[in-house]
């Protein structure tokens, strides 16, 4: 993956590397909270890739992020279920974060308000270990500030 491929940013070489990084960093110092507003989007198993449901919610996501809330800023987490090794579901869930930020970018969110974050299975919504838990943990979640 490319760090930030809609970023806008030109410049090239160590200045900017350390502005994005501090740039990155202010973006993670915001507090987040859960909003209503925004939808979490679910992912079939060993996938990252979104289905017509997830692009559905991702447009009146970004809809509202474009028209209610402007200037909000948005965290993506990444979440996996409990299959897996540990590093592959960090990845897999980076993956997850990722798409779902970039396709929020085609639909003209500015990719400068949007951090993500991969928590793997660290943070499950549902603890049962069956397929319909596990769906409810293969997801990317909306956090919100501003």
């Amino acid at each position: 993956f490319e760090a930030e491929p809609f970023s806008g940013s030109e410049s090239s070489g160590a200045e900017s590397e350390v502005s994005g990084i501090e740039k990155e960093a202010q973006i993670a110092d915001l507090s987040f909270k859960s909003s209503g507003m925004l939808q979490d989007i679910h992912f079939r198993f060993d996938k990252y890739d979104l289905d017509d449901a997830s692009r559905s919610i991702l447009i009146k996501n970004a809809a509202y992020l474009k028209e209610t809330n402007p200037q909000a800023r948005i965290e993506i987490q990444g979440h996996c279920d409990e299959r897996g090794t540990n590093n592959y579901n960090i990845s897999l869930a980076e993956r997850r974060a990722h798409s779902t930020k970039m396709y929020l970018v085609s639909q003209g969110v500015s990719a400068k308000r949007i951090h993500t974050i991969s928590f793997g299975e660290e943070k499950p919504f549902c603890l049962d270990s069956n397929e319909t838990c596990w769906l409810k943990n293969r997801r990317a979640h909306f956090r919100i500030s501003g």
